[in-house]
């Protein structure tokens, strides 16, 4: 049911509404009570992981025991067109194969208590700057728990806990029409700046995290890299990259790695500020807060991340093995950005669903020049009980028009994410990335 309401100019909240953070709202922000209906549950905490669960194991499935409540595919649309996004609906209609898995709702978000403590101080705290282009008054935990416009929503997003450092060894793959695609593989390695702990809004020095990914197969890519120092107000200071190319076999500056921008190896399929969801500065777009919806999205996807999957299992022609996806009820605000006059991009509209209690965008419809639905983006998320956090591990693009897909996060067959590794700013240099190449 869709909730419509007006929202005022984006402010720093007063003390009174940030009073309701941890009482009547979690301390994200999203509504603790569930829904009068009974199928969205109350907020509790969290996930509590299996007792079987070691740190280094892909994640078990803490809800295995789940009955699937009903599936929604082309033939019932209708029935469930109210919960479901237009991206959704055009999948569905496109893929007489493809349905959605739907499964009681269970709120596993969580975060350590530190993002929690830090959310509170920046509620009252933290503002928009230069245009909504940056931020102030705020670190570690989301800026804007209690959202006032969809520039607040979508910088809580972009500044959520995703861990303090972490290296990662995923493939992605672009599956094309009739179904062939390459496996490319990267190890990966993060540092966050903006959510480590102890941080401090002048700690931040316009920072947010440094990215660095090395290709190691297939062999005719292998060695290729990338170094990315991502600043926090990127009209500023734009956010440094350097790539390494085996072909040249030397370290060039990159001019733009953002926008609309193509990623490496992605056979055009995924732009710079796609990855995550979304990333990078929002000045192209006008952004609209639409308010608050109950959606069917991708939720607690522990099923697909699981350890020994083949990834052909996993990549079926035209979609992801519905069979491996979990969907489920939950509250999203929904925030619509359009694209500025003397701008260019794919996609000239997108509506964003970005759940209420982690902030990870779940799904994004894509709009074309046009104002065609051309496409649709997915987030498959759990919680790494390690962290804690909640975040995607598993991200897809729909091409609609091309009939083909793009996948990124596949790590079944790999090491599990190593939360505990040493990194350090110099590791994220030009310098760095020479060494990385050789």
């Amino acid at each position: 049911m869709a909730v419509a309401f007006a929202l005022p100019a984006h402010a720093r909240v007063d003390a009174a509404q940030a009073s309701r953070i941890g009482q009547d709202l979690t301390p994200l922000g999203g509504e603790r009570a569930g829904n009068a209906a009974g199928t969205i549950p109350s907020w509790e905490g969290g996930v509590t992981p299996p007792a079987s669960y070691q740190p280094g194991m892909h994640h078990p499935d803490p809800f295995a025991a789940d009955a699937e409540l009903y599936r929604v595919d082309k033939n019932n649309i209708a029935q469930y067109k109210a919960l479901l996004t237009p991206g959704y609906q055009k999948l569905l209609e496109l893929s007489p194969d493809y349905y959605l898995r739907v499964f009681p709702t269970r709120r596993s978000a969580a975060s350590p208590q530190r993002i929690y403590d830090a959310t509170r101080y920046n509620a009252t705290n933290a503002s928009l700057i230069a245009g909504g282009n940056g931020i102030e008054g705020a670190a570690a935990g989301i800026p804007f728990p209690i959202p006032q416009s969809g520039l607040e929503v979508i910088w809580n997003h972009i500044t959520r806990y995703r861990g303090e450092q972490t290296r990662m060894i995923t493939n992605h793959a672009a599956v094309l029409a009739g179904g062939d695609y390459t496996l490319v593989k990267r190890e990966r390695d993060i540092l966050f700046v903006y959510g480590r702990d102890g941080v401090t809004p002048a700690d931040l020095d316009n920072t947010l995290f440094f990215y660095k990914y090395v290709v190691t197969a297939p062999s005719k890519l292998a060695g290729s890299a990338l170094v990315v120092q991502e600043t926090l107000d990127q009209v500023l200071a734009i956010r440094k990259a350097w790539r390494f190319s085996r072909g040249e076999r030397r370290v060039r500056r990159l001019p733009m790695l953002a926008y609309e921008a193509m990623q490496p190896d992605t056979s055009g399929m995924a732009t710079s500020d796609v990855v995550d969801a979304y990333n990078g500065a929002p000045d192209r777009y006008e952004w609209t807060l639409e308010g608050k919806r109950e959606m069917l999205v991708p939720y607690n996807s522990y099923a697909v991340h699981q350890k020994g999957i083949a990834y052909e299992k996993i990549l079926q022609k035209k979609h992801v093995n519905p069979e491996l996806l979990r969907h489920e009820l939950h509250r999203v605000w929904v925030v619509d950005a359009k694209l500025r006059k003397g701008h260019s991009h794919p996609y000239a509209e997108r509506r964003f669903y970005i759940d209420e209690d982690s902030w990870q965008i779940l799904a994004v419809d894509l709009y074309g020049k046009d104002g065609n639905l051309i496409g649709l983006q997915e987030a498959h998320p759990i919680n790494y009980y390690d962290v804690p956090m909640f975040a995607s591990t598993l991200e897809t693009i729909y091409d609609f028009k091309g009939s083909r897909y793009f996948v990124d996060g596949l790590d079944n067959n790999e090491p599990m994410y190593n939360f505990g590794v040493q990194l350090k700013k110099n590791d994220f240099s030009a310098a760095a990335l020479r060494r990385e190449g050789i």
